[in-house]
């Protein structure tokens, strides 16, 4: 994976008990940079959840796992993180994602709550970029 990360935020020497965008910072990077999700565990917290649009949840064994085995098809997937928020204990990532050889381009927003210095729970939402227009009118009836 390749990423092109905007924020100039992407190491805290206070590895003990880092700011939140800094952690978050972090675990994207080491994720990224080492292609698995090893380094990962550590900066979640042992009750982490993962939510989805939906309703459905993974606990971080099932969350290490899914990752885990998306980094095999998601080889070579160019990241554009754009903005990286913090408001108190929860960081906000938007970013665009792109696979190689043309694909449909993503975009994704995930928020994480930060506890204790380990990540405790995140939130995701993941968009087509070729959707975004449809959706701009989500109100409106559907064409039938």
């Amino acid at each position: 994976m390749t990423t092109r990360n905007t924020t100039q935020d992407r190491e805290n020497p206070d590895r003990e008990n880092p700011d939140p965008r800094s952690l978050v910072s972090r675990a994207l990077a080491t994720l990224l940079e080492t292609g698995g999700t090893e380094a990962l565990a550590p900066l979640l917290s042992d009750g982490f959840t993962h939510h989805r649009p939906g309703g459905s949840t993974s606990t971080k064994e099932q969350w290490l796992a899914a990752v885990e085995a998306a980094l095999v098809p998601t080889a070579g997937m160019k990241v554009e993180i754009d903005h990286l928020l913090a408001d108190g204990d929860h960081v906000v990532v938007h970013s665009r994602r792109e696979l190689p050889g043309g694909a449909r381009p993503i975009v994704v927003v995930d928020i994480w709550r930060i506890e204790d210095g380990r990540i405790a729970e995140g939130w995701e939402v993941i968009e087509p970029v070729a959707a975004a227009t449809a959706n701009l009118s989500w109100w409106a009836p559907a064409d039938r």
